[in-house]
C-alpha cells in the first residue's frame, strides 16, 4: 500500500479513457471524499477522454498500462486501479495490479473478482484486490431480483436492457457476449434467482432513449404486498447514489395458476407469480446527456465502492499510526 496520505485522500487511477472511464473521472473529482486520482490511462492520443482529463489537470498517458508503470513514483504512491477498458483488457492487466499489491475495481464484464452491487452486498468483500461491478444491466436488475428474492423463492429471473445506442462505446459494443453471460451470473449469484438470463438492446432511436430495464421473476406463491414494499425500499437504496433510478410503473403481478409459463429447457410454471418490474434510468449529465443511464448507474456504483476501499485503507493508516 501506498505510504503517503498528504491531503487525507488515496490514490487512484483509472485505465480507459472511454465513455465510463470519463465519467467516473469527473464523478471521484466533483463527488469523492476519499479518493484523488492523479492519471488517466488510455491508448488513443486523439482520445477525448485523454483530452479532458488534461484539462483537469489530470496526468495522461496513451501508451496504456505500460505508460503507467513507467511513472514509478505514481506507481508507488496509488493504492486503486478502476479498470474501465474491456473484459479482454483487463484478463491482461489483472495479473499486473495483483503482481504491483493494488486493488483493482474492475467496471468490465471479465468478472475475475467477486461481484459487487452496492445496496446488496456492499461492504463484503473489503478484503479483495480485485472485484468486479458485473454490467451496467446488472448494477440497474440485480437490486430488483434481491428485492424479490430476499422475500420469496424465485425459480427464474429474466432481464431485458435497452440503452441509447450513443451512449455505448467500442468496449460496450466488444463485450456483448460477456455482458449476457456476467449479468445472467449475477442474477443468479447475487441476486437469488435459481436461474437468470440477460438480454441487451443498443437502441439507435433518435432522439436516444434513456435506459431503460425490464425485469420478469417468477417466483413461488406469496404476499404481493411484502414484495412490492421490498421492491421499493430497494429502489430508495438505489436512489441514494443513482438519484435517476426510478420504476416506471407499479409492479405487475400475474397469478401462474391463470397464466402458466414454459421456459424452454428448464421448467414450466404453474404455481406462483410472474413479477415484472418496469426501470428508467436516467443519467446526472456528467460527461453524456441524461439519456446515459447506463454510463451512470456503473460509475455510481464504482465510486461508491471505490470510497468504501479509500475509507478503509485511512482507517488502517490511522491505526498504524
Amino acid at each position: 500500500m501506498s505510504a503517503e496520505y498528504k491531503n487525507g485522500k488515496v490514490k487512484c487511477i483509472i485505465v480507459g479513457s472511454g465513455n465510463i472511464g470519463t465519467d467516473l473521472l469527473i464523478k471521484i473529482l466533483r463527488y469523492s471524499k476519499n479518493l484523488e486520482p492523479v492519471m488517466m490511462v488510455g491508448i488513443d492520443p486523439n482520445s477525448d477522454g485523454l483530452a479532458r482529463a488534461k484539462r483537469l489537470g489530470i496526468e495522461t498517458t496513451y501508451e496504456g498500462i505500460d505508460g503507467f508503470l513507467k511513472r514509478k513514483d505514481l506507481v508507488d504512491a496509488v493504492d486503486i486501479i478502476f479498470e474501465a477498458t474491456s473484459a479482454k483488457a483487463h484478463i491482461q492487466n489483472a495479473p499486473i495490479y495483483k503482481e504491483l499489491g493494488k486493488i483493482a475495481i474492475d467496471l468490465t464484464p471479465a468478472a475475475l473478482g467477486p461481484y459487487v452491487v452496492p445496496p446488496v452486498n456492499l461492504g463484503e468483500h473489503l478484503d479483495k484486490l480485485n472485484v468486479n461491478l458485473i454490467t451496467c444491466g446488472g448494477q440497474a436488475t440485480i437490486p430488483m431480483v434481491y428485492a424479490v428474492s430476499r422475500v420469496v423463492k424465485v425459480h427464474y429471473a429474466e432481464i431485458v436492457s435497452s440503452v441509447a445506442s450513443k451512449s455505448a462505446g467500442p468496449g460496450t459494443r466488444q463485450n456483448i457476449d460477456e455482458f449476457t453471460q456476467t449479468t445472467a451470473k449475477g442474477l443468479e449469484v447475487i441476486g437469488g434467482a435459481r436461474k437468470g438470463k440477460a438480454i441487451i438492446i443498443l437502441n439507435p432511436a433518435e432522439p436516444p432513449i434513456i435506459m431503460r430495464n425490464t425485469v420478469y421473476t417468477i417466483t413461488d406463491e406469496c404476499d404481493s404486498e411484502d414484495i412490492r414494499e421490498s421492491i421499493y425500499q430497494m429502489v430508495d437504496e438505489v436512489k441514494k447514489y443513482v438519484p435517476g433510478y426510478n420504476l416506471k410503473s407499479e409492479p405487475i403481478f400475474d397469478p401462474l395458476d391463470k397464466y402458466p409459463i414454459r421456459i424452454p429447457g428448464y421448467g414450466e410454471f404453474k404455481r406462483g407469480y410472474k413479477v415484472t418490474i418496469l426501470l428508467e434510468i436516467e443519467g446526472a449529465g456528467h460527461y453524456l446527456p441524461k439519456y446515459a443511464g447506463n454510463l451512470d448507474i456503473m460509475t455510481s456504483a464504482a465510486l461508491r465502492v471505490g470510497e468504501l476501499f479509500a475509507e478503509k485503507i485511512l482507517r488502517e493508516k490511522s491505526v498504524v499510526q
